[in-house]
């Protein structure tokens, strides 16, 4: 299968590529700022498997150009999409009266524009049928307990959760199912650095491969649903 991942150099993402490319025939185009952690990415999957298909490409969804500069890449060297997994994101702890709108802005163009103008960008490149993954937060998941100093992260959160319900109606006809993962926490970079002293119960490895795995089948059981992925109840 042809996959493409955003924010494929740290956390979740790094190591849902790492199980992704275990299977030689899946293709997989990482996609991240980081060209060093890149460089690092590819060097532990080819030591996995020798023969796997990664193309890690240095890319910025907020400012680099989607149609005139990762298409063209797309087309020449990749091939039609089967998976996009938009899995980039920022998270930023600040009390909500210290929040002002350009914190607000911040996180809705890390965690739900970037989104939009890689579907709407990579849209005419996908498979029919193909499966759009969008990776969520339970803080932005009705009904789920809510922690202090998110609230532009989670509301950014719960725009992509709604985003995910409308385009599973809009691109049916075209046999593209999309569907979104509100994860809980997992032992990553972003979250030691957001919470210092905290620890998950589940681990990076695990919640990459999990995504992995769903990115692949979860479009034959699902489609325009928000699901929550944590160990402890909403």
């Amino acid at each position: 299968m042809n996959i493409i991942i955003t924010g494929a150099s740290s956390g979740v993402g790094f190591e849902a590529v790492l199980d992704l490319i275990l299977k030689t025939e899946n293709k997989v185009l990482a996609l991240a700022r980081s060209a060093d952690k890149l460089k690092r990415l590819l060097e532990i999957a080819k030591g996995l498997n020798p023969d796997c298909q990664l193309y890690p490409v240095q890319f910025d969804l907020v400012n680099d150009d989607i149609q005139n500069g990762l298409v063209p890449f797309i087309q020449q060297n990749f091939g039609k999409i089967d998976v996009l997994i938009n899995n980039a994101g920022a998270l930023e702890v600040k009390a909500f009266e210290q929040t002002n709108e350009l914190d607000f802005v911040d996180m809705l163009q890390s965690n739900f524009l970037s989104h939009v103008r890689m579907i709407q960008g990579l849209l005419p490149e996908m498979n029919s049928p193909a499966h759009i993954l969008n990776i969520g937060s339970m803080g932005g998941f009705q009904g789920s307990v809510k922690f202090p100093g998110l609230s532009a992260y989670s509301a950014s959160k719960a725009a992509l959760h709604t985003l995910t319900e409308c385009l599973a109606l809009e691109l049916a006809d075209r046999k593209i199912k999309v569907n979104c993962l509100a994860l809980g926490s997992a032992q990553t970079e972003m979250l030691e650095k957001a919470f210092p002293g905290y620890e998950s119960p589940v681990m990076a490895f695990e919640m990459g491969k999990y995504i992995a795995d769903f990115a692949l089948t979860g479009h034959q059981f699902f489609n325009g649903k928000v699901l929550p992925v944590a160990v402890t109840t909403p």
